[in-house]
């Protein structure tokens, strides 16, 4: 049996999200707090908010995303850079996703994020990359759909909300992520982009 550091990483996060949903101090030591971190020094909630959720349908649809994609992606990386590189590629996403969301908050007492959206963003769209034309099931939409065209939406949806803003979502963490994700495996293994352009033009034949 192939062990599974994607299953060990949402085992981890299932666990102290749920400790943090019971425990207000323990929530609110591990919460991206700008002053916390500018003031205290204290850079470990860069990552640590991404260990913990909002409730069980954030932390469930976070979990059963990077479950879904994390374990092939973890395959093709760990390959290229060891399983450790490949740990260390989500945990580095989750803190690029939410740095441009730090800086521009980073004065901000009132403003607070949390949730592994930025990490599991990198590895979806790192996927996608090598699979475009698998189909997702994404709720509420009734049929799957392409990787690709999901991904269109996904970004295009993202750019309209952190625009328009008062959802409570961090929209910004979702892009950067998923930026972070493409130009990642795009560094490692440049010939994944033809590999994604001729998967496209393939029209999903085999």
């Amino acid at each position: 049996m192939n062990f599974s550091l994607t299953i060990v990483i949402v085992a981890i996060t299932v666990l102290v999200s749920w400790r943090a949903f019971n425990d207000r101090a323990l929530l609110e030591r591990l919460i991206l707090w700008p002053p916390a971190v500018e003031r205290n020094k204290q850079y470990d909630r860069l990552l640590t908010h991404g260990f913990i959720h909002a409730d069980w349908m954030h932390l469930l649809f976070n979990m059963i995303t990077l479950w879904s994609f994390g374990t092939a992606v973890e395959r093709v990386f760990s390959e290229w850079i060891t399983p450790i590189g490949y740990v260390l590629f989500y945990l580095s996403a989750i803190v690029i996703a939410i740095l441009p969301t730090y800086l521009r908050h980073r004065h901000d007492a009132n403003y607070r994020s949390l949730g592994a959206s930025g990490g599991v963003s990198a590895v979806l769209f790192s996927f996608i990359l090598f699979d475009p034309w698998s189909k997702l099931i994404i709720f509420p939409i009734p049929v799957p759909i392409p990787a690709f065209l999901f991904a269109l939406l996904y970004v295009g949806y993202s750019i309209w909300m952190d625009r328009r803003g008062g959802d409570n979502v961090n929209h910004s963490a979702h892009l950067w992520g998923a930026a972070y994700g493409v130009l990642f495996t795009l560094v490692l293994e440049p010939r994944v982009f033809s590999h994604f352009t001729q998967s496209l033009l393939q029209s999903g034949s085999p």
